[in-house]
């Protein structure tokens, strides 16, 4: 396949009626196999139960997009077996081998790259901009961590000393075992192949289990690494419920590690449970967490009012509010703060909210039932704790909508100021400083991203040291991390930092071992 360097997958120009009608093409390939069933892989094979789970439109309640088999302990306990059986062939692998399959991987999602975004629109409800990205940087992920395996693998000799005539001394990095990876339903393509390959390549074997609302997504990217030549047994697809398939992940003797990204609550819990050494288990497992946030913006004096509001609008509303890097949060100074509320609240009103089929939508529907719920039932707490600038209405008649909304005049210490709410609701506070605004920005229990918008060198140099998060961006979104630009990972309870798409995340799923041989 070649190893020229990186550079990343670009986004499809939506302007251009050819990639509109390419798009719809996607969709009507989507439509030709909704329905359909899809059983477990475990060691290559497919299993079918009698238990389960039917994908569902989130913008239509009506439309079925597959029929899910879910494994149970039996079934993941199967895959366990199949995934040590295959890791004792794997680990030996070489890397460019085991790279090899990334970037033909790579290759395949990028001729279906209109299916795939599709589907995404179908399963997750992401509209045409956010499931073309979602499936670049799935592209971005396999390329960049096939090449940083090559190059893991070429310097290894170079990182010790050998000793002429007296020794000769190695440093080899080996994968660690088998692993649990759970990804999230929001980047159902990207995150799923970023955690699932960042493992693989590494010569490691996993067990994965998909976030239960975009299941059909990762049987379509189980299908694209067998078809790239992925033995059988390196990756296990055990859908299930969490609590009882997660938690035997997870708590398995024989799990070397767990990758995980998702809630605050179910990380803490996957960490506590990791902790615990079992019965028979010989290691200390280690895990790979992010855990969302609580993203915040600051607005400084002297800024633009207007490309504030247009910064704002972008990072707080894409995918409705639905990625863990989303700005939750407007932290703006009093000087500037009517007249940037009053272009957000115009700004907010032009956004059209509907199916996101349609390429004019900007915003399309929230997850489902659930998240539903836990987004009313915040804006419900928002009107209690500050004024309604705009939006507030929700209907879940045919599709999971929310209108986009913002609360203005809340206080620091405001529930929808500090607790995640992963949707499309934006709390904002007035401040009378810049270092106010900092306090006001550091106050959560979180630390995964954030902004701030100023014309001022020295503030934004007190910021790049004192704003405490993992990934910061200066007069620009707090949301697009590019993959091999912007590694993303957080402080706190945002997870482990485990930075993603950088040069050190691979060094997570292996482990150094130091040979010396005397002459």
């Amino acid at each position: 396949m070649g190893t020229y360097a990186f550079r990343m997958e670009p986004f499809t120009d939506f302007s251009d009626k050819e990639n509109v009608k390419q798009y719809h093409e996607g969709l009507k390939t989507v439509e030709g196999y909704l329905g359909r069933e899809y059983p477990l892989v475990i060691n290559g094979e497919r299993v079918k139960t009698s238990n389960t789970y039917v994908s569902k439109n989130p913008s239509d309640h009506g439309e079925e997009i597959g029929t899910v088999h879910q494994a149970g302990i039996k079934e993941t306990e199967k895959a366990m077996v199949a995934a040590l059986d295959a890791f004792e062939t794997w680990k030996h692998v070489p890397a460019e081998v085991r790279a090899d399959v990334l970037f033909k991987a790579a290759a395949i999602i990028r001729k279906r790259k209109f299916e795939f975004s599709a589907l995404m629109t179908k399963e997750a409800g992401k509209p045409y901009n956010e499931a073309d990205a979602d499936t670049a940087e799935a592209i971005d992920f396999l390329e960049y961590y096939g090449r940083q395996m090559l190059k893991l693998d070429r310097e290894t000799d170079d990182k010790v000393l050998s000793r002429k005539n007296l020794e000769r001394n190695e440093y080899r990095y080996i994968p660690l075992g088998v692993g649990a990876i759970i990804p999230p339903w929001n980047f159902p393509l990207a995150i799923l192949a970023g955690m699932t390959t960042s493992a693989v390549v590494t010569g490691n074997t996993v067990l994965v289990k998909p976030a239960i609302t975009t299941q059909v997504i990762a049987h379509k990217f189980m299908e694209v690494l067998e078809e790239a030549g992925l033995p059988k047994g390196v990756v296990n697809l055990v859908p299930g419920d969490g609590p009882e398939v997660g938690e035997y992940m997870v708590s398995h003797p024989k799990t070397r590690f767990v990758s995980f990204t998702g809630s605050k609550a179910v990380g803490v819990k996957i960490y506590e449970n990791a902790a615990k050494v079992q019965k028979n288990q010989i290691w200390l497992k280690r895990v790979v967490a992010e855990m969302g946030g609580k993203d915040a913006i600051i607005v400084d004096e002297g800024y633009d009012p207007k490309e504030a509001a247009d910064i704002l609008a972008g990072s707080a509303f894409g995918f409705s509010g639905q990625k863990c890097s989303a700005a939750s949060r407007a932290i703006i100074h009093a000087s500037v703060y009517d007249e940037v509320l009053e272009h957000l609240k115009a700004k907010t009103q032009e956004l059209k909210v509907g199916n996101p089929e349609d390429a004019s939508v900007f915003m399309g529907p929230v997850n489902d039932q659930k998240a539903y719920e836990k987004v009313t039932k915040y804006i419900r707490i928002g009107q209690e704790e500050g004024r309604l600038l705009v939006g507030g209405d929700a209907d879940d008649s045919k599709g999971f909508f929310v209108e986009p909304t913002v609360f203005a005049d809340l206080k620091p210490e405001a529930r929808i100021m500090n607790e995640e709410i992963f949707g499309p609701v934006l709390a904002v506070s007035k401040v009378s400083s810049f270092d106010e605004a900092l306090d006001v920005a550091n106050s959560t229990e979180y630390g995964l991203t954030g902004a701030v918008l100023s014309p001022k060198r020295m503030h934004l140099e007190k910021a790049r040291r004192s704003f405490h998060v993992g990934n910061l961006y200066f007069n620009r979104k707090c949301t697009g991390a590019i993959v091999g630009y912007q590694p993303f990972g957080g402080f706190n309870m945002s997870g482990t930092d485990s930075k993603a798409g950088g040069p050190d995340y691979l060094l997570l799923f292996m482990q150094g071992k130091t040979i010396t041989e005397q002459l």
